[in-house]
Formats: structure tokens, C-alpha cells, sequence
């Protein structure tokens, strides 16, 4: 198995890397709509962290408490009756989770048994997070694209900057991901382990909790043929005919399975978490289960 996080094989020409630029350019605007629509789906109020704090917006009126500040007062409300009032502000910690999506070549397959290809799907689910964090006043960066963001619009703004950026295939430096911070990797990590495991390492050396969100094409699991057929390696252009394909899937079928787990370890010894997405099933399967993971690993820290 080749790396799209490691180092590829075959580097792609120029008119090649442009041509996928392009394609990917004019998906955006359907993704974002699309990621929009899985958003809304899937959850409203999405941390549900309603209390008292520093921040921005307007939570509630209470009785003022003596000894508090008095610049708290809210001295209109207050003249509506014989009490003073305190206007509350809803508490905004907001942390910084960082995105990035692995758009190797191997990343564009899709089977007839697939809603879509993996690069889609692996776009899609990142700006949906992207829409439910900014709706939950967290920062988001896109690793290697920008900065952490704090604003409602940030789907679209990510979604504005990819339009600009090459295919990404080698995962950034993680000098920009600190302490304390989220990182999602989307990804089919078929690279050797050992390659994965010395590109994740810095991260986690540098305090990022982290969530690999693998995601495979049905048939890269089930395979599913038979007959005499020739496999194609979309990163190293290597070819394979296989007379009778059939008499391959047990054997397949369990070098694909140690894969998977062979990830799900090198998450687990990092601290880290891993989910498994397959992609003729709803982008919102894997949504729930990302939401999940930082929703409990935000209480965590909070703890």
C-alpha cells in the first residue's frame, strides 16, 4: 500500500495536479451546500455549554448580588421595577480544532456500490463539523490553509480558501497546533503504519488530541470481484492482473481488516481516536460519531 500521508511514490506532473485542482475547485460550491445540509441534519446546539461567563452574547437577566461589580448592572433594566438586574453574558471558551483532508490520488476512487468518492466525502464531513463549530463559537483552522477562525461564516470562508489551494497529500508541519488543540485527519491512511505512525507523533508531542476519521471505499473492504482482472495503484501507476480474483478475497479481505486495525493501534497508543467511515453510508454516520468524540474530549479538558 502506498502513502498518501507519507511520502508518494510518483510525484504527479504539473498539468495533472492542475487538472485535479480545477475539478476540486468546481465541487466546492455543491460541497459546501451539501455539508450545510449534513449540518443542519444532524444536530442543533451542538455543544449545549449554556452558562455563565466571559463572552459576547446576551444570556439572561438576575438579581444583582451584593458585592459584585457594579459595572455588571444593567441599570435600564433595572429601572423597570424595584430590583437590580445583572445582565449575564454566556460563557465562550472557545478552543481551536484544526482540520485537514487528505486528497491523495487514492482519495478520488469511488466504486458503483459508493454515494460518492472519498475525497468528497472526506470534504463534505469537514466543512459539516466546520458549520456545527462555528455555530458553537469554537475557532477552526485548516491545517496548512489558514488560520483558526471565529466566525459563523467559517464553512464558507475554508470553503473559499480551499478554491486557491493545490491538492494536499503530505500531511503539514505541526509547529501551528499547540497545546490543548483538536486535530481531524481525513484520510484512507493507506500508508505503511510505521510511515503514519512518524507523521502523527509530532502532533501528539505537542499536546494535539487527535481523531483519524479513515475513510474507505466499500469494495477496498469486501472486494468483491472475480475473474480475470487488472488493479491499477492510483499513486504509483503499479499494476496487478489477477487471473482469477476470486481465489484472492479471503486472503485480501484479512490483510485489509489487520490495515484498519493496524491504525485503529497507532490512534489508540497516541491517545487518540479513530473512526471508520464507510462511503455508501450517510456522511452523517460519521458526523454523529465525530461529535461525539470532541464533545467528550472537550469535557474531558474542562475537567
Amino acid at each position: 500500500m502506498s502513502g498518501p500521508i507519507g511520502v508518494a511514490v510518483r510525484r504527479e506532473t504539473t498539468h495533472q495536479t492542475l487538472a485535479r485542482a480545477r475539478a476540486r475547485a468546481a465541487l466546492i460550491p455543491d460541497i459546501l451546500v451539501e455539508a450545510q445540509r449534513v449540518a443542519s441534519n444532524a444536530f442543533t446546539g451542538w455543544h449545549g455549554r449554556r452558562k455563565r461567563g466571559i463572552g459576547e452574547d446576551f444570556w439572561q437577566f438576575r438579581h444583582y448580588v451584593a458585592g459584585e461589580n457594579m459595572s455588571a448592572i444593567d441599570w435600564r433594566r433595572s429601572a423597570r421595577d424595584e430590583h437590580i438586574y445583572v445582565r449575564d453574558r454566556e460563557w465562550q471558551a472557545a478552543h481551536t480544532v484544526w482540520l485537514w483532508v487528505d486528497e491523495s490520488p487514492s482519495m478520488l476512487f469511488k466504486s458503483r456500490y459508493a454515494i460518492v468518492a472519498k475525497q468528497s466525502r472526506a470534504l463534505v464531513i469537514a466543512l459539516a463539523l466546520t458549520e456545527l463549530l462555528a455555530r458553537a463559537g469554537e475557532r477552526v483552522g485548516w491545517l496548512g490553509l489558514t488560520r483558526p477562525i471565529l466566525s459563523r461564516q467559517a464553512a464558507e470562508k475554508l470553503g473559499t480558501a480551499l478554491l486557491a489551494l493545490p491538492p494536499q497529500h503530505r500531511l503539514p508541519a505541526p509547529e501551528s497546533v499547540r497545546n490543548w488543540s483538536e486535530l481531524v485527519i481525513f484520510s484512507d491512511f493507506l500508508s505503511e503504519p510505521e510511515t503514519l505512525r512518524e507523521r502523527l507523533e509530532p502532533f501528539a508531542q505537542n499536546g494535539a488530541r487527535g481523531h483519524l476519521i479513515q475513510i474507505v471505499d466499500p469494495v477496498e473492504e469486501l472486494f468483491p470481484y472475480s475473474g480475470r482482472i487488472e488493479f491499477a495503484d492510483p499513486e504509483t501507476g503499479a499494476k496487478f492482473t489477477a487471473g482469477n480474483a476470486g481465489t484472492l478475497e479471503s486472503e485480501y479481505r484479512e490483510l485489509f481488516r489487520r490495515h484498519v486495525d493496524s491504525v485503529r493501534k497507532i490512534a489508540n497508543s497516541l491517545r487518540w481516536n479513530h473512526i471508520l467511515h464507510h462511503t455508501d453510508k450517510p456522511a452523517s454516520h460519521a458526523l454523529t460519531n465525530l461529535h461525539l468524540l470532541l464533545t467528550m474530549a472537550e469535557r474531558g479538558a474542562a475537567a
